[in-house]
């Protein structure tokens, strides 16, 4: 199953007033985004789901991952957060995941669609009346027009990239090389279909996740 999950809730939104202590919080919307999905893909023993996923080498993380049959990035940005990173956030995401969903706080609802491409989903967090967190869809995403490929290889370790480029026939004169001529060569020799099938078979396969690159199979 790799469609894309509707990790929202339907129906029309609560527009009443919030005070102050009803802004949301980092952890109560990723504790519900995790739910969301978790319930979504619970069927699905293919589908991986991953927080804080290190993207070019830890130069950025995303804050939750699902790879199944795509790589769907979520960020998150609560009432509470800034939008200061966000533009940085955007580019390096743009560059390698399928897919991308900014959840945010209501506070930052109106600025949050000009600040993201169009092919990038949305979702608000609020408080509903009865107090109980809600995700509510304004945008679904589409998927990413302009991925790059050395953007995507670098999601490999370099042993991984190797290992790739020695199935091909194409690791010749590279096993002494730096990292960045063996992501090079990949982009070269593996189309991208190739490439992203690749590293989302790595990413289900590693065991030796970092202790911020939590892993959560949703089947079992």
């Amino acid at each position: 199953m790799d469609a894309l999950p509707s990790a929202g809730a339907q129906g029309g939104r609560n527009t009443s007033c919030r005070c102050e202590e009803g802004l949301t919080n980092d952890s109560e919307i990723r504790k519900a985004l995790k739910e969301n999905l978790a319930a979504a893909f619970r069927a699905d023993p293919e589908t991986l789901i991953l927080e804080e996923l290190g993207l070019r080498h830890g130069a950025t993380r995303v804050d939750i991952v699902v790879v199944n049959g795509f790589l769907h990035g979520f960020e998150v940005k609560s009432d509470r957060d800034t939008l200061k990173r966000l533009a940085r956030q955007v580019r390096m995401y743009s560059e390698i995941l399928d897919y991308v969903t900014l959840v945010v706080g209501r506070r930052h609802a109106r600025k949050a669609e000009p600040a993201v491409p169009c092919w990038w989903g949305i979702q608000v967090a609020e408080h509903g009346r009865d107090g109980q967190l809600q995700l509510l869809d304004v945008r679904r995403p589409s998927e990413n027009p302009s991925p790059d490929k050395v953007a995507i290889a670098k999601l490999l370790w370099r042993d991984e990239a190797l290992a790739f480029l020695e199935e091909l026939g194409s690791a010749d004169g590279l096993r002494s090389k730096p990292r960045r001529t063996i992501y090079g060569r990949l982009a070269e020799v593996v189309p991208l279909d190739g490439l992203r099938a690749r590293v989302r078979h790595q990413l289900k396969s590693r065991t030796d996740w970092r202790p911020d690159e939590q892993r959560k199979s949703c089947g079992g």
